[in-house]
């Protein structure tokens, strides 16, 4: 039968009211209404609404999607979002479970290897510091982020939004962690965000919603400390000029700000100096962009997926078609890999083999 719920997720991924797509299909917004509270359309109404969504016909007629709770998701930049941004969001998140229950039908993937550090909520610092010594990582800079907490069961995936304001997200959905990367930011604020929403993961997993100025704050402490650890800072205590720290910033991958802003956090420079860098920063164009960035993250269990499943013949529109789902929206959420991408040598490497 038709599926009311995949209605309202196709319609919130578009970014269309009720009335809108009525309009687009030709039929009251009473009676869209009544589609997505479960009366099916014929099937003619049906047909006009999957060519007005640009989805095919078949993901309407599947069975409900995984929708997600809304108060377990993490959203960056939550203040920022407006609804339909937020609900698009959420949206592509439900379509990114399937594709990974899709993937896990079909390989063994790594188990989430994290600890509730949710004790840890007043002290990220300290939660970073111990999620470190759990994964056996020390003080050393991370070389790829995305590809460690892959490596230890976080499922991540892409977002395309046309937004800057939907930065990330995560979630947990029953033993799994999810995360989620908008491709807008650049690719150090987007390193960023990665250890932002795993703070989120360890911190606030078992502390109720994570909606709140509080958490977000304790998430970003969290990814400061994570990304640079203070054994690490104590060689660098003698950066004071911007021409400094725009060098020194590619050792931990972050961005000018997010250094200087670490700096100042560990005493090591004064108020007066941290505001006069964010200032010659800002004019040098630092606080909207990353000028002579670095190279950006990507799936590594996703490069794999596709380069396995191309091995035997299957593409992404095959995917796209085994799940019903229009191809462009795989291609948002597996960061618009291809089946001959590689990943960036590192030690950090997912356990991934095919289901046989």
């Amino acid at each position: 039968m038709f599926n009311a719920d995949r209605l309202k997720t196709a319609r919130e991924r578009r970014m269309l009211t009720a009335k809108g797509l009525a309009e687009r299909v030709g039929v009251s917004a009473v009676t869209l209404s009544k589609y997505e509270n479960g009366h099916p359309p014929d099937e003619a109404t049906a047909k006009r609404l999957a060519f007005a969504l640009s989805y095919p016909i078949d993901f309407f007629y599947r069975e409900a999607p995984e929708r997600i709770d809304t108060d377990a998701v993490s959203f960056r930049s939550l203040s920022r979002m407006k609804a339909k941004e937020r609900r698009a969001a959420e949206a592509a998140g439900s379509l990114g479970i399937e594709l990974y229950e899709w993937i896990d039908s079909r390989f063994n993937l790594p188990a989430a290897d994290l600890i509730d550090l949710s004790k840890e909520r007043s002290r990220p610092h300290v939660a970073a510091r111990l999620l470190r010594q759990h994964w056996g990582i020390g003080d050393r800079p991370i070389g790829n982020v995305l590809k460690l907490i892959e490596s230890k069961g976080i499922r991540v995936l892409s977002l395309s939004e046309a937004t800057k304001h939907v930065d990330a997200f995560s979630f947990w959905r029953g033993e799994h962690p999810y995360v989620f990367l908008n491709q807008e930011k650049t690719a150090e604020r987007s390193i960023f965000d990665t250890a932002h929403e795993l703070g989120h993961l360890v911190l606030h997993h078992h502390a109720g919603s994570k909606a709140d100025k509080e958490a977000e704050t304790q998430a970003d402490r969290f990814a400061s400390a994570f990304l640079m650890p203070e054994n690490d800072m104590m060689d660098y205590a003698h950066l004071f000029t911007v021409g400094q720290i725009i060098s020194a910033k590619k050792r931990w991958k972050v961005s000018a700000m997010a250094l200087a802003y670490r700096l100042n956090s560990l005493g090591y420079i004064s108020e007066w100096n941290y505001r006069s860098l964010l200032i010659e920063l800002g004019k040098r164009g630092f606080r909207s962009g990353e000028p002579d960035g670095i190279e950006r993250e990507v799936s590594t269990v996703l490069a794999k997926v596709l380069a396995a499943l191309w091995s035997k013949g299957m593409t992404k529109d095959d995917i796209a078609k085994d799940l019903g789902i229009p191809l462009g929206e795989i291609e948002a959420l597996i960061f618009r890999l291809s089946p001959d991408q590689r990943a960036v040598n590192e030690p950090h490497k997912p356990a991934l083999r095919v289901v046989k």
